[in-house]
């Protein structure tokens, strides 16, 4: 039985990759590229927008692991509802979603809730995976190329926004141990705890780069500028649709009740350490 892996040559798919491989699990590497070459892993070309495709990858399948694409709305209601087809249909043994930071509330609604009650109906083993923010946004151009030119970290939130920030390299550990961990089930939240504010990220940068850097708040509308060219126009509005909500919110800190750190023993790695681990 092997494991099937959502975007496994992405930011977030391919951690779970290496990690399960270094494990020594079989995995397949679900693709949009039936010739890519994924170290570790078989790969098939399977792409959200066919439920009948993932059917045939999820069926004897260990385990899934699946996010939905920064995409439409739209079409994140097609690929949430095509996914629970193919799960209710093939039924494989275990599935782990992570949200990616998007909201599950029902009260909100949304492709990520959607999809989040429909795996409680399903009836397949499943846990879902909720990050906060992820540390990688800090290497976007727009960020990194100002920390290291500038001395300037710019985020579109507030100096006093604390958020429990989590890597990809911190979802594909706790991956690996939902898959081994059937007994935890539900929501499992990832990040740093406690949660930390802008300034402290500038710090960790100024500390990893030796040099001085400052956190500096930037707005939706300057994000969605930043983006677009990366991106394109329609999901950056999107992301900065989502800054503006959260720049009404406290913040954005994760539940230690739920936390991977109680539920699973595994702590997310700080920023220092992830600073070091990709290499900044």
């Amino acid at each position: 039985m092997t494991y099937v892996i959502h975007g496994a040559t992405g930011a977030q798919g391919a951690p779970v990759v290496s990690a399960l491989a270094a494990a020594g699990k079989p995995v397949t590497a679900l693709t949009r590229n039936e010739h890519a070459v994924v170290d570790g892993a078989r790969v098939v070309a399977a792409g959200y927008s066919s439920a009948a495709d993932l059917t045939d990858a999820y069926r004897g399948a260990a385990g899934v692991f699946v996010h939905l694409p920064v995409s439409s709305e739209e079409d994140r209601k097609i690929f949430a509802g095509n996914i629970l087809t193919a799960v209710r249909a093939a039924r494989p043994a275990r599935v782990v979603f992570s949200t990616s930071g998007f909201p599950i509330d029902p009260a909100i609604g949304g492709p990520s809730a959607t999809l989040v009650a429909g795996l409680a109906d399903s009836g397949v083993s499943h846990a879902v995976i909720a990050p906060e923010l992820y540390l990688e946004n800090l290497l976007m151009p727009y960020v990194i190329d100002s920390v290291r030119e500038r001395g300037v970290l710019p985020y579109a939130i507030r100096a006093d926004f604390p958020v429990s920030w989590a890597s990809h390299l911190d979802i594909a550990d706790v991956a690996v141990a939902l898959f081994e961990r059937t007994d935890v089930s539900g929501v499992v939240s990832v990040g740093q705890y406690p949660a930390i504010t802008g300034p402290d990220l500038a710090a960790a940068f100024a500390t990893r780069l030796g040099r001085d850097v400052v956190f500096e708040p930037i707005t939706p509308e300057q994000l969605r500028t930043a983006l677009a060219p990366l991106m394109g126009a329609g999901a950056a509005a999107d992301v900065a649709a989502a800054y503006q909500v959260m720049s009404t919110m406290p913040g954005r800190s994760i539940t230690p009740e739920t936390s991977a750190q109680k539920l699973l023993g595994v702590t997310p790695r700080t920023t220092s350490q992830w600073l070091a681990d990709v290499g900044v």
